[in-house]
């Protein structure tokens, strides 16, 4: 059986990752004053937005996720070609409505797939496997690797979709925000009432930054530090006890809002990787996607793992 996946352009991966494992991304339209983005984590696209420099304006920017015909589309004229079963996995139903999209999209899919099917000599069903990662940004990637590693040992549709599952439930996707008064103007943009003005100005003026995490469909403060690289070097620490107390899937992923060659001067990078390496666990450092970096802001830190429960220490 031909077995691939698909995702939501919020989801932080490497581009190297994604093309090696021929993941197919859903993308996301971005337009921020004149200038319109295509968010399908394209190197160059991200690189552009960057270049622009569009700081403090982008709190004001329009997020079109892929609706629920761009979907069907992208399914009915190129994937239920190329492929027998797509694991469908998005950022958090609570957070955005593409998974909402995706399992509107599945209904017409599953109707009409054989008669694109059959005239291309296809035969045997096509399946589709939609799973909210139940996280943001970096912390969708534990589940993105967990579907290739299945995939490639040849595990049956209902075991993969069984053990993602299981891993969704468990992915911790954390993010260290730069600019809170950013954070607060675009949460106000969106309706969005979990970072108060207060909150935000007494934060700024104190430099006090929050640890936010995304676990189960919920995302929320655990933690403050003074200043950001004070938050980093927590936020990295954490990651490498965890790593070292044992992981579900053998990967942690750190997605930046800026210029990765920036990644490893932050402090608390290197004992993040040194754990890593020591442990045998993969580290993916992958670019912020523009959707990720228009919602949270520019210079952002976000990082994810899966992990069985456990009480947060920061």
């Amino acid at each position: 059986m031909r077995m691939g996946v698909a995702i939501d352009a919020s989801c932080d991966l490497p581009q190297a990752f994604l093309q090696e494992h021929d993941i197919t991304v859903m993308p996301i339209v971005v337009r921020v004053d004149d200038a319109t983005f295509k968010d399908d984590r394209a190197t160059a696209e991200i690189q552009r937005f960057l270049d622009l420099k569009l700081g403090s304006r982008s709190h004001s920017a329009e997020t079109v996720p892929c609706s629920v015909e761009d979907v069907q589309q992208l399914f009915l004229e190129k994937l239920v070609l190329e492929r027998d079963c797509v694991f469908c996995l998005t950022i958090s139903a609570t957070r955005s409505p593409i998974n909402e999209h995706v399992i509107k999209a599945s209904f017409n899919v599953l109707k009409n797939y054989r008669s694109v099917r059959e005239p291309a000599g296809i035969s045997g069903p096509f399946l589709m496997r939609i799973v909210d990662t139940r996280t943001m940004f970096a912390g969708a990637a534990p589940v993105i690797v967990e579907a290739t590693r299945l995939i490639a040992a040849e595990q049956p549709p209902a075991a993969i979709r069984e053990r993602l599952a299981h891993i969704a439930n468990n992915a911790y996707g954390y993010m260290l925000p730069r600019d809170l008064y950013y954070l607060r103007a675009r949460a106000k943009k969106k309706g969005d009432s979990s970072v108060g003005l207060f909150s935000a100005v007494l934060g700024s003026t104190l430099d006090i930054k929050p640890i936010l995490r995304g676990y189960r469909g919920e995302t929320g403060p655990v933690g403050k530090v003074r200043g950001f690289e004070q938050g980093t070097q927590a936020l990295f620490g954490y990651a490498a006890k965890r790593v070292h107390a044992g992981l579900l899937v053998p990967a942690v992923c750190v997605s930046y809002g800026g210029d990765l060659s920036e990644l490893a001067e932050l402090p608390g990078y290197e004992r993040l990787r040194y754990a890593c390496q020591e442990c045998g666990v993969e580290l993916l450092e992958a670019p912020m996607s523009i959707t990720g970096m228009v919602n949270v802001g520019e210079g952002a830190v976000t990082l994810g793992f899966a992990a069985e429960e456990h009480v947060v220490d920061f």
